[in-house]
């Protein structure tokens, strides 16, 4: 199963990233054995969001940039708003990342 390193720059992801490094550092394992956790963890956020997470959420802001790379999408959204059936929230400046999720399956 392919996954995207996308979920590496979130806050857990950046924890668990700056705690194998550590760990690597001081020897308790090895560079490769860090890696291997990390390529566990893309595959289990992909896997959890597609299984656990069924929240709509609607989105509306002004479009400050937007770009397409490599099969990404980049969304830049100022004064955005986010609302779910659990309330609504407003973010001054927001970004935006899209992936094809059947470039997973390939």
């Amino acid at each position: 199963m392919a996954t995207f390193e996308l979920y590496r720059k979130s806050t857990i992801g950046s924890c668990l990233t700056e705690t194998l490094d550590d760990m690597v550092t001081s020897g308790i394992i090895t560079p490769q054995y860090a890696f291997q956790v990390l390529i566990q963890f893309d595959k289990s956020m992909t896997e959890a969001l597609e299984s656990e997470v069924k929240s709509k959420v609607s989105i509306k802001g002004h479009l400050h940039t937007y770009r397409f790379c490599d099969n990404v999408w980049t969304f830049i959204l100022h004064n955005a708003q986010f609302k779910s059936e659990e309330g609504q929230e407003i973010f001054k400046s927001c970004k935006i990342v899209a992936c094809d999720s059947d470039l997973l399956t390939q």
